[in-house]
């Protein structure tokens, strides 16, 4: 565990000088002490993200096999949200905007970037947003982007924002150099390979040794230390906890590959010709074929995923219950997602990038103290979480962001803040309640998700459908519109569809 950019060693802000206590400084200390006990009086947050995480993975929303007990019971006690979606289908872009607030469309923070470049230095993340209105504001891991697995391999901060932090944590670890049963699961043809190969392909590792052996491992442990260390502080926290896994490569103890043997593995339903009517884009090969998997290597990187989700799961387990015993439970309000889906066989498609459901849907729970847990269905958007903590915090939520608070869908979860969610990758997608238009600009995909949920039936060719189509792609374009007018000043190109 290294410790990059921290700037305030000692959390409760106290100065340790000793000085004349003069009639002006004792009212300065009175007036810092009302102030505090003010601070105190806020709700903590505890921020969870995990990295490549499908909701199709998680027992809460609906898988029979994987074992997430801890999600699960996390999602018992807050609100699990069933259509929210990421602004964008890969990392480095998905967290800018969520950590920002801004749409990548108006920002073009779409490469390997925190997104500070692009929005400027006047603008505040959403950590330094509570940074700067009396929280202690802290990060373990990848919250902005961090290369998986370069920069994990050398404990280095990838693309941090170092503004955004009290105190910051990286956790090195060595991938798929840990010691075990290694092999390619992807790209080998015959399982010839041996080993792994390049960092991108379906890596798996089953790794000797325990959870401290791993990033992930490391990441929970910080994040209990200072849960420890938060129980006595002046200041309420803001906490980032950041887990690569599931991430390729897929590496994880062997413990918790052990409830997935390979006889289990169902995978999802191969329709014949599902694929012959979607859009063959770059995000839109990452197929079955064209990853060279046979039957067996598709189980097995489904089975070594379910692992990797259970091993994020346990670790997510450790903080919770840190924060039961330290006693925070009551006053910390709980956030926990992806920064996108994935793909796992459906469509014959495998990781992410796609605009589909599977890749663009992220899991979602929300878990406020003094709040009856609920299940909500209306749209939402991960931008939409800066403003919602925001509120939440009894903090001012800045003009400039472009999400919407969501907080009304925890009090009453038929309450609708969005017609439609917008997110992209390899062009864009527009959900509304009962329609995903897929644009790509000259193609597309529509798909009628009452009748087709699954997204089987391409409707965008199908002159029955053009007037739905037509005020679909209106709506897209007035959407486009809209986020384009902001205070960035970025040059707005309307046709342009790939970020």
């Amino acid at each position: 565990m290294s410790r990059v950019g921290s700037k305030n060693t000692k959390p409760a802000g106290k100065s340790w000088e000793s000085r004349r206590m003069t009639f002006r400084s004792l009212a300065f200390l009175v007036l810092s002490a009302v102030c505090s006990l003010s601070a105190g009086d806020k709700p903590n947050v505890l921020f969870i993200i995990s990295d490549d995480l499908t909701a199709n993975a998680l027992g809460c929303y609906g898988n029979k096999l994987c074992q997430t007990p801890n999600i699960d019971r996390l999602a018992t006690k807050g609100t699990r949200f069933t259509r929210a979606y990421c602004q964008a289908t890969f990392c480095g872009p998905s967290r800018a905007s969520l950590m920002f607030g801004y749409y990548p469309y108006a920002s073009k923070a779409t490469g390997y970037t925190s997104g500070r470049k692009e929005v400027g230095a006047d603008k505040d993340s959403w950590a330094q947003h509570f940074k700067k209105n009396g929280y202690h504001s802290a990060r373990i891991s990848k919250v902005f982007h961090m290369g998986v697995p370069p920069d994990i391999t050398k404990g280095g901060d990838g693309a941090d924002d170092p503004e955004s932090w009290n105190e910051a944590y990286n956790s090195k670890g060595l991938e798929t150099k840990l010691p075990g049963l290694a092999e390619q699961l992807s790209n080998n043809p015959g399982g010839l390979k041996k080993g792994t190969g390049s960092s991108q392909s379906f890596n798996v590792v089953e790794a000797e040794g325990d959870d401290l052996v791993h990033s992930d491992g490391k990441t929970a442990q910080k994040a209990v230390e200072l849960l420890h260390k938060y129980k006595d502080m002046e200041k309420p926290f803001f906490l980032a906890v950041g887990f690569v896994r599931p991430h390729v490569p897929l590496v994880a103890p062997k413990k918790y590959f052990a409830p997935y043997p390979l006889g289990k593995i169902v995978l999802p339903p191969k329709i014949p010709g599902d694929q012959d009517d979607i859009p063959q884009n770059s995000a839109n090969k990452r197929t079955t074929a064209n990853y060279k998997m046979d039957l067996n290597q598709q189980k097995g990187t489904l089975r070594a995923y379910y692992a990797s989700v259970s091993f994020v799961d346990a670790l997510v387990g450790k903080i919770l219950t840190a924060l039961e015993v330290t006693g925070q439970r009551d006053n910390t309000i709980v956030i926990f997602t992806s920064d996108h889906g994935y793909h796992l066989g459906e469509h014959d498609m495998w990781q992410k990038v796609s605009i589909h459901e599977e890749s663009a849907k992220v899991p979602l729970i929300i878990s406020v103290p003094g709040k009856k847990p609920a299940l909500c269905h209306s749209l939402s958007e991960l931008i939409d979480l800066y403003p919602t903590a925001s509120n939440l915090c009894g903090l001012k939520i800045p003009g400039n962001i472009q999400g919407k608070d969501i907080s009304g869908m925890l009090d009453d979860p038929a309450v609708k803040v969005r017609d439609a969610a917008l997110s992209s990758g390899k062009g864009r997608l527009l959900r509304t309640e009962n329609w995903a238009l897929l644009d790509y600009g000259k193609t597309g995909e529509l798909y009628d998700m009452e009748k087709d949920p699954k997204q089987y039936a391409n409707l965008f060719g199908d002159s029955n459908y053009a007037e739905v189509l037509a005020k679909l792609k209106a709506k897209l374009k007035a959407k486009l519109s809209e986020i384009g007018e902001n205070d960035l000043g970025k040059k707005i190109r309307q046709r342009k569809t790939t970020e």
